[in-house]
């Protein structure tokens, strides 16, 4: 174990007890000097800003050594290769100062930086009145110091009444500046010297700051006021909004499982109409094929047998086409309808059915005889509906409707 070289006391370090910062290029120490005394420092090849100070590192240290937070502590703080402290780090001093309750005796700092120098005074000055604050110039000085208090040697401090008034000043301005800018006390009283004081302009200055800092806090609580306010209005009116539309959203679906229901309901009924159809269709295709056999050992006019046979010939195939043609409609074929219509709600039932038996490539002959006209009032229905389709004469219905069945939705 490591021996203090002024103070002869074991000096207590562990791998635990150390610690890099985030972003940091620099490693914070505390070792343990005898059963009281902390030794704080940091490792660093150059100068470096205090970040944030290590209060778990601090926690880890008294729990693993045994120290007493209610038992007089010593702090020895070595600050080379330290130029600055950053705000955060005051932060984390005031902590450990005020809130955990730790009972340091003495503090003093070594190799204090000139640029470091007004804070550790601040510093001071803001302590309480039971922890000494010194500055000493090396190892061996704050050692030999803190030795001194520990033995109950060192000397009393004077009475304010008996000190310089310009030190007694200077501290009141740090402490004054340390309660505004590192606790931010800004409704503690800032005390004024007489007004013939050489230094009241300076705490007059800082009182004026004060109230200015203030008037500054109040406005960004009013702000925030404002915006905590105007984001709950906001987020008020979105949840209605969101609730209105999930109402609406609920009754869409109620809508569509009635239509979904009606369209089944509407499909099985059309399945079952095909179905007799069907039925019908094949039944009449069957007593025509038994007529025409029955025809054909007729000793008629064999002239007038053949047209006799024709026609129910023509009748099987006009049967045969409607069952087809009722037997093939698919969903593409409903949309392409429900397209068209919308499309053209001049055209008519009929001009609809010859349409989409045109979309299905039926030549003239066949549609004609599945609607029960001649191939002539075909024609004139073709002429018709070229006209209402609003096409011109270098363009056939079947290449329209093929163009509009091909769009999307």
């Amino acid at each position: 174990m490591k021996t203090c070289p002024v103070s002869q006391l074991p000096v207590t370090s562990k791998p635990n007890w150390k610690t890099a910062p985030a972003g940091a290029d620099y490693v914070k120490h505390l070792d343990l000097i005898g059963d009281n005394i902390l030794h704080a420092y940091i490792k660093s090849d150059h100068p470096q800003t205090l970040s944030s100070l290590s209060n778990d590192m601090v926690q880890t240290v008294f729990e693993e050594s045994g120290l007493s937070a209610k038992s007089p502590l010593y702090l020895l703080y070595n600050m080379h290769n330290i130029d600055n402290v950053a705000y955060k780090y005051k932060q984390g001093i005031n902590d450990v100062i005020y809130h955990w309750g730790l009972n340091f005796s003495v503090i003093v700092f070594y190799n204090v930086s000139p640029s470091c120098q007004i804070i550790i005074e601040t510093f001071a000055a803001l302590t309480p009145n039971t922890t000494t604050v010194l500055l000493r110039d090396d190892y061996k000085d704050a050692m030999s110091t803190i030795m001194e208090y520990r033995s109950g040697k060192a000397p009393e401090p004077a009475e304010d009444q008996d000190a310089d008034d310009e030190a007694v000043m200077r501290k009141e301005f740090l402490s004054t500046v340390a309660r505004i800018s590192w606790l931010n006390m800004l409704n503690q009283k800032v005390y004024l010297p007489p007004a013939d004081s050489p230094f009241y302009p300076y705490f007059k200055a800082i009182d004026h700051m004060q109230e200015d800092l203030r008037a500054r806090d109040s406005e960004h609580e009013q702000e925030m006021e404002h915006l905590k306010s105007d984001g709950e209005q906001k987020l008020t009116q979105k949840i209605i909004q969101l609730n209105a539309q999930v109402e609406l959203g609920k009754k869409d679906i109620e809508r569509f499982e009635k239509e979904k229901a009606a369209l089944k309901s509407r499909i099985a009924a059309q399945d079952m109409e095909l179905t007799r159809i069907s039925t019908a269709i094949g039944e009449k295709a069957s007593t025509l094929h038994s007529i025409c056999d029955q025809i054909k050992n007729l000793d008629i006019d064999a002239q007038v047998k053949q047209g006799i046979l024709d026609q129910c010939h023509q009748m099987i195939e006009t049967e045969l086409t409607e069952k087809r043609l009722k037997m093939e409609l698919t969903v593409g074929d409903s949309e392409f309808l429900s397209k068209l219509q919308k499309r053209h709600p001049n055209l008519n039932q009929r001009e609809l059915r010859v349409s989409l038996m045109v979309k299905l490539n039926y030549d003239t002959r066949e549609i004609a005889r599945s609607i029960g006209i001649s191939t002539r009032g075909m024609e004139s229905i073709r002429y018709r509906m070229h006209r209402k389709l609003g096409l011109d004469k270098h363009k056939s219905i079947k290449t329209y409707l093929a163009e509009l069945a091909s769009e999307s939705v």
